[in-house]
């Protein structure tokens, strides 16, 4: 039973690679992610590319180097990797792994009161309770005013 590819794919996390696309570029940088598509996540990218010969132009001149930073490669533009260097001295490996967290709702701000809930023998539904919209210093609806 021979390796399956996504685990060798994995092996160059955070390697240095050099990507050759179908127009002939060239990216180089840090390999960070892949998908089943080989869609390809490289940070601090570069691109390389020359340009068609001509008369009279130095060979140094034709080449093109573009800094280009975080980049999405299609996969269906690839059509090879080669590693270009190791990861860097201080990089670990950090794998998303599947599990391990809990999915919660998020919510949009505070949560609701207990109080929100309408009492069992309360006419309407989803309305505050009593009281709790009037203005500040007023009393609650059937009491009177403090000093009359």
């Amino acid at each position: 039973m021979g390796v399956s590819r996504t685990s060798k794919m994995l092996a160059f996390i955070n390697y240095r690679m050099r990507i050759t696309l179908v127009d002939g570029r060239q990216i180089v940088g840090r390999f960070m992610a892949f998908d089943r598509h080989m869609n390809l996540c490289v940070a601090d990218a570069e691109e390389h590319r020359k340009l068609p010969p001509k008369k009279g132009v130095d060979e140094d001149d034709r080449h093109i180097r573009r800094v280009l930073g975080f980049v999405l490669i299609r996969g269906e533009e690839v059509v090879s990797l080669t590693v270009e260097g190791p990861p860097p001295a201080g990089a670990k490996k950090q794998l998303a792994t599947a599990g391990g967290g809990a999915a919660k709702p998020a919510g949009r701000g505070m949560p609701a009161p207990q109080a929100m809930a309408p009492p069992s023998g309360m006419r309407g539904l989803g309305g505050p309770p009593p009281g709790m919209m009037m203005p500040p210093g007023m009393p609650p609806p059937g009491m009177r005013p403090p000093g009359h």
